[in-house]
């Protein structure tokens, strides 16, 4: 064995001897022979100034955030992002998604993750915040075992069908086999009050999205009073964006409260990567997945941050542990720190403002042109239901030729809405955006 690399020929000899073929091809025999090692057609070698210019004109080819009008929401949003949150999150010292295991060491990381909890808990009213989560989805689940851990005997979560289908669909696969029972989603009508009337001893929580999947808010006070009535717990899914303007969990006395970070600073980027918030009150702390920091003195009086409580479920073994959370989205958090002491509370109220009434001004709009309806008459924030004249994905690919992406199509989750998408409206969206789509819709 050299020193660089791993295997020798004996080595692999003796591998391919054990599991009984001759060569390493004949492990690709399933392949058809036609796609096996196919030969790659390279281009001739460019110099640098070369290969930008091709790559730039590759590129150019893309449709992107920058270029298109984008109306769709349904869980990731386009908010402007300051430049000096990228600037931060690019400097050497904060470059990485992992806390350190000797943290107190890494007192700049501690202190991030400590401003990120201080400001998560300002911004949400609630006691307590850990270090995140992988996304908002991730972190709706745990919430719901969370619960089930804090209350004894009972193992029934209650979730209405307003709550993102996305993240229904990962409650369900982190809950498999955990004895957990979901409920609520069955009718694709069911209210979150009708379902608050339906809790019974059994239930451990009842979830509520608001603003929910199709945008509408809902008063949390009386849902929060009929599940502690019942003796569950109310989880609350916020937009944080929405919090600079309407109900805050710790307003309404939510015991947990999830969220979604991307909007904070997050951007958009094909995906991820994403940042769970996660929040609760303090009577539930120590069942709190992650992680808490605090501040203290250390020997010579100087402040200092340390981690201060938490649930390693690594330190545990497997089969005992509550949560499946070992480490967080710390650069993910950062960003949304840096984000929010840009903005300020007067800045977050601003993009909260121009999303309300931008959204308001195209509802009010859309639903004068002919053939197109907005459902429902209750309060919304940025996202609303568009009731179409034809099939969504017919009327998105007009939009598109027009530069601009149009709404989510809700039938792939509520077929029983017929032709219905999902339009969200953000500060991203100029006057002349929501007139160039109006005038699109009108054909």
């Amino acid at each position: 064995m050299s020193h660089y690399i791993s295997l020798t020929d004996a080595d692999r000899a003796a591998m391919l001897k054990a599991i009984g073929v001759e060569q390493i091809d004949d492990l690709f025999a399933d392949v058809p022979a036609e796609v096996r090692f196919p030969e790659v057609q390279l281009p001739q070698p460019m110099s640098e100034m070369a290969i930008r210019r091709e790559l730039a004109a590759l590129s150019g080819a893309n449709a992107d955030a920058a270029k298109q009008s984008i109306f769709l929401g349904a869980g990731a949003y386009n908010h402007f992002v300051p430049s000096a949150v990228d600037q931060i999150l690019r400097r050497a010292e904060f470059y990485t998604a992992y806390t350190p295991y000797q943290p107190e060491v890494s007192q700049g990381t501690l202190q991030a993750i400590f401003e990120y909890q201080s400001m998560i808990c300002r911004l949400t009213g609630m006691d307590v915040a850990n270090a995140s989560h992988y996304d908002g989805g991730t972190a709706l689940a745990e919430a719901a075992i969370m619960a089930v851990a804090s209350l004894r005997g009972r193992r029934k979560v209650v979730v209405p069908p307003s709550v993102n289908p996305q993240y229904r669909a990962i409650i369900r696969t982190l809950l498999q086999g955990t004895e957990i029972e979901i409920v609520g989603d069955e009718n694709p009508e069911a209210t979150p009050a009708q379902l608050a009337a339906q809790l019974d001893s059994s239930t451990a929580a009842l979830i509520v999205q608001s603003p929910d999947f199709f945008g509408a808010l809902h008063d949390l006070r009386p849902l929060v009073e009929q599940a502690h009535a019942a003796g569950a717990l109310l989880i609350h899914h916020f937009d944080p964006i929405a919090l600079a303007l309407f109900q805050t969990p710790g307003e309404a006395r939510a015991d947990i409260a999830t969220a979604e970070g991307q909007p904070l600073g997050g951007g958009l980027g094909f995906g991820g990567p994403y940042l769970g918030i996660f929040t609760s009150s303090e009577k539930y702390m120590r069942k709190l997945p992650g992680r808490l920091t605090g501040a203290t003195l250390d020997v010579d009086g100087k402040l200092a941050y340390v981690l201060t409580l938490r649930a390693r479920e690594q330190d545990i073994r497997r089969e005992t542990a509550t949560s499946n959370i070992c480490t967080n989205q710390a650069l993910m958090a950062l960003a949304s720190t840096v984000y929010m002491a840009l903005m300020g509370r007067q800045g977050l109220r601003k993009v909260a403002e121009l999303c309300y009434h931008r959204a308001h001004y195209a509802a009010a709009q859309i639903a004068t042109i002919p053939g197109f309806s907005v459902r429902g008459d209750g309060p919304f924030f940025k996202e609303f239901v568009v009731q179409c004249p034809q099939p969504v994905a017919q009327i998105n690919a007009r939009l598109l030729e027009r530069g601009i992406v149009g709404g989510y199509d809700l039938a792939q989750d509520y077929p029983h809405l017929g032709d219905a998408m999902l339009l969200c409206v953000t500060e991203m969206n100029s006057r002349e955006d929501i007139d160039a789509l109006l005038d699109a819709l009108r054909g």
